[in-house]
């Protein structure tokens, strides 16, 4: 375990879990994972507490990862008055401080999350030490995903991130292309990187049992939070069913009672398993033992804006996915190739995509998991963005950080 960081790293930081714990550390790990293939030594400042620096070595080489926790996230137990007081004032200050305490300063800074208070702390110490930030910019949400709506705390801080302090920066990582349409019209350098994990290191099976293709099995996996539309499938599935179709759905994340919730309080029907939260290594198996994936999410901005973990996931599982085309997906899911293009997000589409898929050959489904495994290699292993990624910060000099230019977003 090392004591001290080298003379020549960046900083990645926020206020997620790292290594592993939420679906932002799977964005972090595949960034800095990128970052150390690309010859440069990371440390990953997480939001933890009690975390000595400590590192990765499956991330290293050429370059390596380590990470630390500088105790952003308020403790077990902590009252609702000292959270919003340490969210709405202090939110940053002890990474600053954990990056003041360093004998050496990083080459660049590498924000994600933390929305306002976060960005601002860390634009002040970067501009008064000339070191470049990069902001992390995964999301746009809206103010019906957001805890408080329009004028709650949340939403306001994210607004004058995305829109005040993150223009600010000098150069920005962006998850699709809506985002960096959008921060390139405000005069920022700007590298589009999807979610990347180590496709690679992902040892894949056969795939499920030849059964002659008279049954199939799907699977969602994850946290739908307000943006899958859990129900749809379920709805879609149950629709199928009735009609003499023979497709079982398993649910990964979502306990049972949440399942019903999202149903309006309706029973789970036959044919629909929920399994609740599983290990990554149990969700793993639970998707290669699976014939697709599914995913539909409506097509609003924020939407547009991100890009689903869970489709890299799972075809990087050699599990192909239907879904229909929200964000950049249409640039990776061809119809017929990497899973089944459903037409919009109802219940109708769906449905008519699964009878679809009730019809296709073991044939065709061992092509689909080829092609499925082949897209994920190419376009979300991590080291295939070691180059963009290593010129991108090559590039990046203080004082990149545009002029206010009002743009606004949909």
């Amino acid at each position: 375990m090392e004591k001290s960081v080298r003379n020549d790293w960046v900083a990645y930081v926020g206020p997620f879990l790292f290594p592993w714990g939420q679906a932002s550390s799977r964005r972090v790990y595949g960034q800095a994972g990128g970052l150390a293939a690309a010859g440069r030594h990371v440390v990953v400042v997480s939001g933890e507490h009690g975390r000595e620096l400590t590192g990765l070595p499956e991330l290293d080489g050429p370059g390596s990862v380590r990470y630390v926790g500088a105790g952003e996230i308020p403790p077990d137990g902590a009252g609702r008055l000292a959270k919003s007081v340490h969210w709405l004032l202090r939110w940053g200050a002890r990474t600053v401080r954990w990056l003041d305490a360093q004998p050496t300063r990083p080459s660049h800074v590498v924000l994600y999350g933390g929305d306002a208070p976060y960005a601002a702390h860390l634009g002040r110490w970067c501009r008064r030490h000339r070191i470049p930030l990069v902001a992390d910019v995964v999301d746009w949400y809206g103010p019906r995903q957001v805890p408080g709506g329009a004028l709650g705390p949340l939403y306001l801080s994210s607004q004058l991130a995305r829109r005040y302090h993150y223009p600010r920066c000098d150069g920005v990582i962006a998850i699709s292309s809506f985002l960096a349409d959008y921060y390139r019209r405000r005069g920022l350098p700007v590298l589009q990187v999807p979610p990347t994990l180590d496709v690679r290191g992902l040892a894949v099976s056969a795939g499920p049992d030849d059964d002659g293709g008279s049954r199939l099995r799907v699977v969602y996996a994850g946290s739908p939070g307000r943006k899958d539309l859990v129900d749809t499938l379920v709805r879609a599935v149950d629709r199928v069913n009735a009609g003499a179709g023979r497709v079982e759905l398993r649910i990964v994340g979502p306990a049972p009672e949440d399942v019903r919730r999202m149903l309006g309080g309706g029973p789970i029907p036959q044919g629909v398993r929920v399994l609740g939260r599983l290990a990554q290594q149990q969700v793993s198996s639970v998707l290669q033992a699976a014939d697709f994936s599914v995913l539909v999410r409506a097509e609003e901005r924020f939407t547009r804006a991100g890009f689903p973990t869970k489709f890299c996931e799972s075809v990087a599982n050699g599990t192909p996915v239907i879904a229909n085309l929200t964000s950049d997906l249409g640039s990776y899911l061809r119809d017929g190739v990497e899973g089944l293009v459903c037409r919009d997000h109802s219940v109708d589409a769906l449905a008519e995509t699964l009878w679809r898929a009730l019809l296709l050959t073991p044939t065709d489904r061992r092509r689909m998991r080829a092609a499925a495994r082949a897209r994920a290699l190419e376009s979300f292993d991590f080291r295939a963005y070691a180059g963009p990624l290593g010129e991108f910060f090559e590039t990046l000099r203080p004082g990149n950080r545009a002029e206010n230019i009002p743009v606004s977003v949909g």
